[in-house]
């Protein structure tokens, strides 16, 4: 087994292999030499009639909602997992194609992160889109791992490490040592369904109809995940669609009222890392009390998320330095860590 990571690593050193975290808001990818190459949004448009990618990443994205009939702009993921192979392939040949800057690289080989809990079915069909992007080789690596990985954390040793990636589809929980998963939990709630939950809020307490873009910037500037007390609570105009009158509108809201939004999906999170924790053998226990909880993900950038944990769970919460970009850091270190990072792929994860 050795050997053959050995190899595997060793075909890596040679080539400008790629990390990526196809994630359900946005894809990062990594270059083996170069670093962080790509940061987009998970959004593709197409051309209904030629069934051609028009625009991907940012440029799609600021076509949602706004397309004539003729062309569709979607995000190929939800909940973490492929939801529309197609449109995924076409996204991801783009984004290959633009970080290789139309040099004739052949057959790059991939390292993709996954959820720890998603299906053999749903991995299949990730690493199907990979290959048919150009890959010749595909590599999973669980995401809270790679996550870790690229949080820092000693991995590698035989203490108890954990981790919560909270991303735009899914929130994984994971407790980590010797560069493999003693335990974890994926829960399909994280930044998607705060959205959501603000758009609904919205909706039932203002009786305004709001977008997702809407949503997501009430989200960024007014969201938080415990009161901060030393603070004025901010303030912002949201101008929408008035429900009854069907004109817009625009309505003053406070933080203390996205909080309350938010606050069914931020329990379910919260529940998820009880969970684990209750789950956890005393010795890595005993660690994680004395290292504390590792906060990585989109998710991490929510105001308060880690007292809001911290309080919840009695233990110290920190969040990654770069939250956003942990696992396309972790699926990089790999790509470059050869010797030290040869137990960290999926058991189940294959090449063709």
């Amino acid at each position: 087994m050795a050997g053959f990571f050995g190899r595997l690593f060793g075909r890596f050193a040679l080539s400008k292999d790629i990390g990526i975290d196809l994630g359900t808001a946005n894809t990062l990818i990594y270059v083996s030499g170069k670093g962080i190459v790509l940061q987009e949004p998970s959004v593709v448009a197409i051309d209904r009639e030629e069934k051609i990618p028009l625009a991907v990443g940012l440029e799609a994205q600021k076509m949602l909602g706004r397309t004539p009939d003729n062309i569709i702009a979607l995000r190929p993921l939800r909940d973490g997992v492929i939801a529309d192979f197609e449109s995924a392939e076409m996204m991801l040949k783009e984004f290959i194609k633009r970080v290789h800057e139309g040099n004739p690289l052949v057959s790059p080989r991939i390292v993709i992160g996954i959820p720890s809990g998603i299906t053999g079915v749903e991995r299949r069909a990730v690493m199907e889109a990979a290959m048919s992007s150009g890959a010749s080789e595909v590599f999973l690596i669980e995401e809270p791992v790679a996550a870790a990985i690229g949080a820092g954390l000693p991995v590698a040793e035989p203490t108890g490490n954990m981790i919560v990636d909270i991303g735009g589809g899914t929130t994984e929980v994971a407790v980590l040592s010797l560069q493999g998963s003693v335990l974890s939990e994926s829960v399909r709630v994280a930044g998607d369904e705060l959205t959501d939950a603000i758009m609904q809020y919205m909706k039932k307490i203002h009786n305004l109809i709001v977008g997702e873009r809407t949503a997501e910037e009430i989200k960024i500037k007014l969201g938080s995940a415990y009161p901060i007390y030393n603070e004025e609570e901010p303030t912002m105009e949201v101008r929408g669609l008035h429900l009854l009158s069907g004109l817009p509108r625009s309505v003053t809201i406070k933080a203390g009222e996205i909080r309350e939004s938010m606050a069914e999906p931020l329990a379910v999170i919260i529940d998820a890392v009880q969970r684990t924790l209750e789950r956890t053998p005393p010795e890595l226990a005993a660690d994680i009390i004395d290292r504390g909880i590792m906060l990585a993900g989109g998710g991490a950038l929510l105001r308060g998320i880690d007292t809001l944990i911290a309080h919840e769970t009695g233990i110290a919460t920190h969040i990654a330095p770069e939250p956003l970009n942990c696992v396309v850091l972790g699926t990089g270190k790999v790509l470059e860590n050869k010797e030290q990072l040869n137990r960290v792929f999926s058991a189940r994860s294959r090449s063709n």
